[in-house]
């Protein structure tokens, strides 16, 4: 059974047709008011973006969703959930001072900001889901407290799922870091031959799981909590993924956005924004250049059929040169493996509809100019 998706492009020729009054026309053709709980309170969830990221859903662009929620009698507040790596949101005072920095205050979004998981991530509960990877997934209890929940997604690039939409939102971005390292545990990293054994991810490791022997970094994987933060501050780039890890990594992910919206049948609403389509997270402490052009906005209630419409207008698009695409340029190529060759992000949403998330069958709404 199809699911409906529904899109406004970026074209604007009105006053009355500008980016925020065609993010309140999405909530409302798309039905989004059913999902908010008359006096309830509605999570918001959302990526305020690391320091450094430029990348993330403006405020600007939230502010009028919070008050299509209060309008429909809910109790918005915005969310995230704390990171694994030792950032700038490793705990809810960096995390909010970050988010703050960005422009998530009240004054511009009109909603207080919590981190759904406490103060150091020790606020969350176990949810029974019974699946292939997991019996049980912890998730942040704040978000188990909510009566509803919006999932504001960032549609982009990365480097172990192919891409990162309203599924990996729900998955990483709802669980605790018990959570986080659960689906990180079966794709951890390995050391290449061209390690200069400089030392520096010795260092740097959060959790002192890397040491040198025989001239050149070791990781012990049982401490390994999977962070790749070694990744990305190596300076030989002889760190990398165990390719043949991404699949079951991208099974647990979906087992976890599962569990993520589990009690919340029929009262979860979904928008991605296909705006800034980086190659990356917005987890990194940069915005690479966009990979192909703004393309628009979209909603649905079915976050298998939103992913799978912004990848297909994703690829639809002809690639920029001056990009991180090495190849897949042109107009319905796949865009996502132009980048990041070895990952296949069909895996995610084949598994998600195979455990019941949504559907890959999808009606594509465009609303009137």
């Amino acid at each position: 059974m199809s699911s409906e998706v529904y899109f406004a492009d970026l074209r604007s020729r009105n006053p009355n047709e500008n980016k925020v009054n065609k993010i309140k026309r999405l909530f409302d053709e798309s039905s989004l008011q059913s999902t908010v709980e008359r006096n309830g309170l509605t999570a918001v969830k959302i990526h305020f973006g690391e320091a450094g990221n430029d990348s993330f859903i403006q405020p600007l662009f939230i502010r009028p969703l919070v008050e299509k929620i209060t309008e429909n009698m809910g109790k918005p507040f915005l969310t995230d959930t704390n990171t694994l790596y030792y950032g700038s949101r490793h705990n809810s005072v960096q995390h909010l001072e970050t988010a703050i920095i960005h422009g998530f205050d009240y004054a511009v979004v009109g909603a207080p900001l919590i981190i759904a998981d406490g103060l150091q991530g020790e606020n969350w509960n176990e949810v029974e889901v019974d699946l292939e990877h997991f019996k049980e997934v912890k998730i942040a209890g704040d978000i188990l407290s909510a009566d509803s929940m919006l999932v504001l997604s960032h549609f982009k690039g990365h480097p172990m799922s192919g891409f990162g939409g309203a599924l990996k939102n729900l998955a990483m971005g709802c669980a605790a870091a018990p959570g986080k390292i659960e689906q990180h545990e079966c794709a951890k990293p390995i050391i290449s031959d061209s390690c200069s054994a400089c030392g520096v991810c010795v260092g740097e490791c959060p959790v002192y799981a890397m040491y040198m022997k025989n001239e050149s970094s070791q990781i012990d994987y049982d401490m390994c909590i999977g962070c790749s933060h070694c990744l990305e501050i190596c300076p030989d780039s002889a760190i990398k993924l165990n390719w043949d890890d991404m699949q079951p990594f991208m099974e647990r992910m979906m087992e976890y956005a599962y569990g993520a919206v589990q009690d919340k049948r029929g009262k979860v609403g979904y928008m991605n924004f296909l705006l800034n389509i980086t190659p990356d997270c917005d987890c990194v402490t940069w915005s690479d250049a966009p990979l192909v052009p703004d393309i628009g906005i979209l909603a649905s209630k079915d976050p298998v059929a939103l992913d799978h419409a912004s990848y297909n207008l994703v690829n639809q698009q002809k690639g920029f040169k001056d990009s991180m695409l090495h190849h897949n340029h042109e107009e319905n190529a796949d865009k996502f493996k132009g980048v990041w060759g070895k990952v296949d992000g069909l895996t995610q949403l084949k598994y998600a509809e195979k455990i019941g998330l949504g559907s890959m069958d999808y009606d594509l709404i465009k609303i009137d100019h």
